[in-house]
């Protein structure tokens, strides 16, 4: 999933993205009530690869509002309820430390803010599963990017850690 945005986008597209992420932190609510219903014994492996999906999902639905709250002019309470919806609370507790040795966003590893996004499923097991998080910085010939770790619990859907 590669997500654009302009540098200087209008106030009306701030918003607009404002209001998507917003919508789309109430819609993504009912997303771990349908990865918690029971399993049966006839497909337990067709379920854990649902859920899996769907945890990829989460995270690439968490990095394209995020980075939209944090690019907004005003969007710092956005940005703060996205984190407390999508992550454990062990992980803002740790990002909270970081933070504050490394003067960045622990979330984006950085003092900026992306131009783009991927998120790449990896591998799942122990009730993990892993997503790798590719961050665009320039564009051009030769684009600059960085790359995160992204670890999601597969029973709550929540980013449970964040690495380079």
């Amino acid at each position: 999933m590669l997500r654009l945005r302009n540098a200087q986008p209008s106030r009306s597209g701030r918003i607009g993205r404002t209001l998507l992420a917003s919508a789309l932190l109430t819609a993504v609510a009912a997303v771990p009530a349908v990865a918690a219903t029971p399993q049966t014994a006839h497909a337990p492996a067709q379920v854990r690869k649902e859920t899996s999906t769907s945890a990829h999902q989460q995270v690439a639905h968490f990095y394209g509002a995020y980075i939209d709250a944090v690019s907004a002019e005003g969007g710092g309470k956005l940005a703060t309820a996205l984190r407390t919806f999508y992550l454990t609370p062990g992980l803002r507790s740790q990002l909270k430390t970081w933070e504050q040795r490394n003067h960045a966003d622990g979330v984006l590893r950085a003092q900026n803010t992306p131009i783009a996004f991927r998120v790449t499923p990896g591998d799942s097991g122990a009730g993990h599963t892993w997503s790798t998080v590719r961050l665009t910085w320039s564009g051009g010939k030769h684009p600059t990017y960085s790359y995160l770790t992204v670890r999601s619990d597969l029973r709550t859907g929540k980013i449970s850690g964040i690495g380079d």
